[in-house]
């Protein structure tokens, strides 16, 4: 499973680990992915995504399908799913 969110793409981060001592460590920051459930009204059944928090909390405020069309990303989560 890729850890990438569906909706807005956003991946892992390469970021240094810095100590105290000024020295760097390359560390991975993953994104807070979580597999929700979204009902789509226009499709009559419900979805499941791996989204990141800050996307459910959008999806939440917005809707699905407007969230998913301002990221231009309509046909390619819910095109694929029939």
């Amino acid at each position: 499973m890729a850890k990438q969110c569906k909706v807005t793409g956003k991946k892992r981060n390469v970021a240094n680990h810095v100590s105290h001592s000024n020295r760097k460590v390359k560390r991975v920051q993953n994104p807070n992915l979580q597999q929700k459930r979204f009902f789509v009204p226009e499709l009559g059944r419900d979805v499941t995504l791996l989204v990141s928090t800050r996307t459910i909390k959008t999806i939440s405020k917005k809707g699905l399908v407007a969230t998913l069309r301002k990221q231009g990303r309509l046909k390619d989560v819910l095109g694929s799913l029939g």
